[in-house]
């Protein structure tokens, strides 16, 4: 797990100093090393975690000059030494141990086809001496990030967004088509908009080559298709239960290659605990587990221990528990923002970072469990999509933090257009392979929500600390097999049961059949106190109104009633507009 960053010119020598900007900004991303190639017009930057060969041999970035090539990467390739093998048994040879060669010889030996190989996550750019031609790639799912800028003279990429605002020279303008979908989708914003005009991120699944005279190609490598196979017609409840078991235990297995320590968030729900079990189950002992909790805040509870105790006591797990009070998250509040490569409302944001910084003295590797709900339906709003016969109307009233309505009065006319979020929705839909309304529902929260709220914000805390999490349930193989299966055995019985009856082979049923939990910060939430003195402070500085994004008036109106403007998904309307100005705010914008 790295920071990857560049520098590419069309007319000119690509600038060092630049990209040296880049690197610094990314330096908790890659805390044991820095590395920095030049090649005339174009230079790359690499910062170093050190996971797999820890040896000087793994630095970037690397290059093969047999081959001509050159290489910065980030994320892990799980099954590395299976294509080692057969790399070396067509004549290749390595000068390391380090999954980044694999990736080098790889694009060598089979062009940009070899991610079609890789089972793992990651963000890659290479480039070709003799061509000069730059190649830059995103996982399946977008467990990891890449983000880009570009003039008609040069492109610059990075791991994160402030890394290319370190560089200078970007148009920081907000995106008004962005924001509405930030203030529409919990903060979410779809590839390849940001919420500055001058900042793009290569959307997952996506390979784009950059030739040495600009001219930038497109191509999408893996899609996703929800819903029944005519091939899968006999299969029986307990068929799925079994293959759902199946795939999980070796994506687990495929997560704990490392050269360094690794441990499981374990927050008690089922996600995380079928991580748990399903390692106990393949023989790891003295498994390293962590789960933090924070003060109960207007009778909303802020933890969940009794039920990450019960797993840690079922599989004799090594357990640290962080209990946080309302102060210490207050103080982290601004470390959390900082952290984020883009504003990022959810509560639970300083949470991670909290927990990845004890969790970082412990281990360098961790497995996580989001994407469980996305991948097998276990949200509130999939079972009103069964049936729907108008599911983007559906999908908007289940999702939505707010209407194109009450978007009207929260934001100035120049930030103001059409109604972006729900145009989006009618478009992916109807683009959409899949044929029911629910199952249209998963991809768009597979393919999109997904990648840019739990995903992003795993990646982001934790990288924060110099950790490197891992997400199973993201594992492309286990996620195709749910695409497969029958909605219904999906989003039966409030969510995620065919996830729950199959974890019944391993996991405690007081732990299956609890209500379904969160991440708790109630603070966040139910923001009084200091946390509103904060809030207001951030909201009352001259820039933020003097930036012109949001009608005062709907300002005061969240400042005067906090707990009264909750979203439908029972979120902080305050917070998600405080949040926004504050990561302006952070980041010089």
């Amino acid at each position: 797990m790295c920071g990857i960053c560049g520098e590419i010119c069309f007319d000119r020598p690509a600038d060092p100093a630049a990209v040296d900007a880049m690197m610094g900004c990314l330096q908790p991303r890659g805390p044991d090393a820095a590395g920095l190639l030049g090649s005339g017009r174009v230079v790359f930057g690499h910062r170093r975690l050190k996971i797999i060969d820890l040896s000087e041999a793994g630095q970037q970035p690397m290059v093969d000059p047999a081959l001509g090539l050159a290489i910065v990467f980030n994320g892990c390739i799980y099954n590395f030494r299976a294509l080692r093998a057969e790399l070396e048994a067509a004549g290749y040879s390595f000068f390391s141990a380090s999954d980044t060669e694999v990736v080098l010889k790889a694009y060598h030996a089979w062009g940009r086809a070899c991610v079609e190989r890789f089972a793992g996550m990651f963000a890659f750019a290479i480039l070709e001496r003799e061509s000069g031609r730059v190649v830059l790639a995103r996982d399946r799912l977008g467990v990891k990030p890449l983000y880009y800028s570009e003039t008609k003279t040069r492109f610059r990429f990075a791991s994160s967004l402030p890394a290319l605002l370190a560089a200078g020279d970007i148009d920081t303008a907000i995106d008004p088509v962005a924001l509405h979908h930030y203030m529409s989708w919990h903060a979410g914003v779809p590839a390849p908009l940001t919420i500055l005009k001058g900042v793009r991120k290569l959307a997952p699944a996506t390979i784009l080559t950059i030739e040495q005279d600009g001219t930038q190609h497109a191509s999408t490598y893996w899609t996703l298709a929800i819903g029944p196979r005519e091939a899968d017609r006999g299969r029986t409840e307990a068929d799925w239960r079994e293959a759902v078991l199946d795939a999980l235990g070796t994506a687990v297995e495929r997560r704990q290659v490392a050269d360094v320590p690794t441990g499981v968030l374990l927050s008690g729900g089922l996600d995380s605990s079928l991580l748990v079990a399903l390692l106990a189950r393949s023989g790891q002992q003295g498994l390293k587990t962590f789960s933090v909790g924070f003060d109960a805040v207007n009778g909303v509870e802020g933890d969940e221990f009794k039920y990450s105790d019960i797993v840690a006591e079922t599989f004799a797990t090594d357990h640290t528990k962080l209990a946080v009070d309302g102060s210490r998250t207050l103080e982290a509040l601004p470390a959390a923002i900082a952290a984020m490569s883009e504003p990022q409302m959810s509560h639970d944001a300083v949470a991670f970072l909290l927990l990845s910084q004890e969790v970082a003295k412990h281990v360098t590797v961790i497995q996580s469990g989001q994407g469980a709900d996305e991948v097998f339906g276990g949200y509130h709003w999939y079972p009103k999509l069964m049936g729907s016969t108008d599911p983007v109307a559906d999908y908007a009233k289940a999702y939505f933090d707010r209407d194109h309505a009450e978007m009207r009065e929260a934001l100035t006319p120049d930030m103001l257009g059409g109604d972006h979020s729900t145009d989006y929705i009618a478009a992916f839909f109807a683009k959409s392979r899949s044929a029911s309304a629910i199952d249209k529902t998963l991809q768009l929260d597979q393919e999109v929500m997904m990648v840019d709220d739990p995903v992003k914000r795993v990646d982001n805390m934790t990288m924060a600390c110099g950790l490197e999490a891992r997400v199973p349930f993201l594992d492309h193989d286990l996620v195709e097999l749910a695409a497969r299966i029958p909605a219904e055995l999906k989003v039966r019985d409030g969510g995620k049961y065919i996830l729950k009856e199959a974890a019944r082979a391993v996991v405690p049923a007081e732990v299956i059949d609890r209500k379904k939990g969160y991440f708790p910060v109630p603070a966040l939430k139910h923001i009084r106190g200091p946390f509103l003195d904060y809030v207001r402070e951030i909201l009352d500085r001259p820039e933020a109104r003097a930036r012109g994004i949001f009608n005062r008036a709907y300002v005061d109106h969240l400042l005067a009633d906090p707990d009264g403007t909750l979203t439908p998904k029972g979120n902080s309307k305050l917070w998600q507009v405080a949040l926004l100005e504050s990561w302006l705010q952070t980041h010089g914008v």
